[in-house]
């Protein structure tokens, strides 16, 4: 044995001859190592990761000391360095089968849309007051009854339901005046109805678009902000409009007084008809547009994966939306009844890049699993062994750490085990961590790891 390889080699072989670390973890953990320098006193090893060199550290070092022992007869000191000063940069595995499902899915589903009606609408103490004014606007067009509402602004952050009301309202004045010209536009289509008009010299097929209309509804005005000849031509539509009586409605990002770029003479305009908010919805709110969309999709939605998703999803109603039409094309490909883990896994197709990607139960098992040298499989299966149950208790109680999952559900998530079990399995865990601090060293790293990770 002259080389510190060929010691190290009859180190293992003595922890696996006499079960001091399992095979499994031999290959996960300690085969990994380099050894790269001893002295008789101090075995040096070099790995590529400070979770690596934890894990061995706090699970397995005593082991390999004993080895050193046993082999040499000299009490060995073990020391790991981590290879690289860098931090570690993680590649999380993508489900490309699963997002190419949602693709193909998405573009085959035509529940996937409905009609924005006030009856889809979905009411909340952050846009009732413009639901309000938009049903009162809708039901009085051409009747003048309600002059002050002329024009009607509607404002807040993108897909807080803006296009929504807009488009109720066309819809219901179609409904109730089929004979009414309607024109409801996008601020775009405005500006590309102009160009086309300036290079056909045919402005005035323009100004007769617009400028006889009944009913006229302009979405995202922000967009004319710094575009003088679109302000110039809409401000003379409006004018004619306004001074015939004719409703106009309009939606923007911001209230008019923040519209900067915006001429004076429209702002003030704006601002001398109605101007009604749209804030982010509360919980309340998140959750029945969740329950509504699912009941327009058809899709069965257990109450605790739409209070999951209501608690998780907090920007916008088009995120809300998003996310139920990807659970229905998950639950479609999975023929599977809905659970929080899949809801999981939409989650982060649906989320901003400003927001935290959720981590998975799946995610979770799976880190646990390696760790622990068994397979995911066993953490949802009945065995009892050792290994396999305190693997099991330590994952039980990472995803009740990390998600906050109920405990009902995490059970189901685990074979379908009973409250009870997933309450033992956690207390278990807590009350071990309390006494051993290896236990505890563990099972933060794992959780530092898996968070790491997300944030790839």
């Amino acid at each position: 044995m002259n080389s510190f390889v060929e010691v190290f080699e009859k180190v293992k072989s003595y922890c696996l001859e006499n079960e001091t670390i399992p095979e499994i973890g031999i290959k996960t953990w300690i085969d990994p190592l380099v050894p790269v320098d001893f002295n008789g006193s101090e075995a040096i090893f070099s790995v590529q990761t400070d979770f690596q060199k934890n894990i061995v550290m706090n699970s397995y070092a005593n082991a390999v000391k004993d080895a050193f022992f046993n082999v040499l007869g000299l009490n060995v000191n073990i020391t790991i360095n981590v290879e690289s000063d860098e931090p570690e940069k993680i590649k999380v595995p993508t489900d490309a089968e699963l997002e190419q499902k949602h693709a193909e899915l998405e573009q085959s589903y035509k529940f996937a849309n409905y009609d924005y009606t006030f009856d889809t609408f979905i009411e909340g103490r952050s846009n009732e007051f413009a639901l309000a004014c938009s049903k009162s606007v809708a039901k009085n067009c051409g009747s003048k009854a309600v002059p002050d509402y002329n024009p009607l602004f509607i404002y807040g952050p993108s897909g807080m339901g803006k296009t929504h009301l807009i488009t109720a309202i066309a819809n219901e004045v179609r409904k109730n005046h089929p004979d009414f010209n309607i024109v409801y536009v996008t601020s775009e289509t405005f500006g590309s109805d102009l160009v086309n008009a300036l290079n056909k010299s045919s402005i005035s097929d323009f100004h007769d678009k617009y400028r006889n209309a009944d009913i006229l509804l302009i979405d995202d005005i922000q967009f004319f902000s710094g575009r003088e000849r679109m302000q110039e031509e809409f401000f003379h539509t409006f004018y004619k409009l306004h001074q015939e009586g004719k409703q106009i409605v309009i939606t923007s990002d911001k209230p008019p007084k923040e519209l900067l770029t915006l001429e004076e003479r429209l702002r003030t305009r704006f601002e001398g008809g109605l101007i009604a908010d749209i804030s982010a919805p509360d919980y309340e709110t998140r959750l029945a547009i969740i329950n509504r969309k699912s009941e327009l999709l058809e899709l069965k939605m257990p109450s605790e994966v739409a209070e999951f998703m209501a608690n998780r999803l907090k920007s916008n109603i088009r995120q809300l939306e998003g996310a139920v039409v990807r659970l229905k094309a998950l639950n479609h490909f999975a023929g599977s009844p809905i659970t929080i883990s899949m809801a999981q896994s939409i989650i982060r197709d649906v989320l901003t890049d400003e927001q935290p990607i959720p981590i998975t139960v799946e995610k979770i098992i799976s880190e646990v699993s390696t760790v622990y040298g068994v397979s995911p499989e066993d953490l949802r299966s009945s065995k009892r062994s050792a290994q396999i149950s305190t693997a099991r208790k330590v994952a039980i109680y990472v995803v009740r750490e990390i998600t906050q999952m109920p405990l009902a559900s995490i059970g189901t998530e685990f074979g379908g085990r009973d409250h009870s079990t997933i309450v033992y399995s956690v207390t278990s865990v807590t009350e071990s961590m309390e006494k051993d601090s290896n236990l505890k060293n563990l099972v933060n790293d794992i959780i530092k790891n898996i968070k790491d990770k997300s944030k790839v």
